[in-house]
């Protein structure tokens, strides 16, 4: 096993598994900043009510390319917090997924922008990991 930059990995667009109670597993994009995972939800989702009924959370984000050897992963649990909704970290966080010309979003994902969060309920489900288990299982590729 090598080790590898946790911070660089996690910047990344890849996409996360976010396991509530249930349990019920959901894939998620995801910002990691200031050492906590941001994901954008609101009471439209039952992953809002999931966690505000309970925030006991794990999520993983891995990538694995049997072509190159390639296998990481980081796992990581704690209790999830909803909290305010920010633009700029809503366009950091849109960005790295669908590029910076906010002009080819989707209307959908543009809408998070400009709507009102307090009239459409739009939060940040805020992850500090209270674990954070990183391991690079990668392995040489035979010829």
């Amino acid at each position: 096993m090598t080790a590898f930059d946790v911070d660089v990995f996690l910047q990344r667009p890849l996409t996360a598994r976010l396991a509530t109670n249930g349990p019920t597993v959901r894939p998620v994009w995801f910002l990691w900043e200031g050492g906590a995972f941001w994901i954008l939800t609101g009471p439209w989702t039952r992953l809002f009510h999931r966690v505000r009924d309970d925030p006991a959370v794990a999520l993983v984000v891995d990538e694995c390319d049997p072509a190159t050897g390639l296998v990481r992963q980081v796992i990581a649990r704690g209790r999830a917090e909803l909290v305010s909704f920010d633009v700029p970290r809503g366009r950091r966080k849109l960005s790295r997924y669908l590029g910076a010309d906010e002009g080819r979003w989707d209307t959908r994902f543009v809408r998070y922008l400009y709507d009102d969060p307090a009239e459409r309920g739009t939060v940040w489900l805020r992850l500090e990991p209270v674990s954070l288990h990183v391991q690079d299982l990668s392995y040489a590729v035979a010829d």
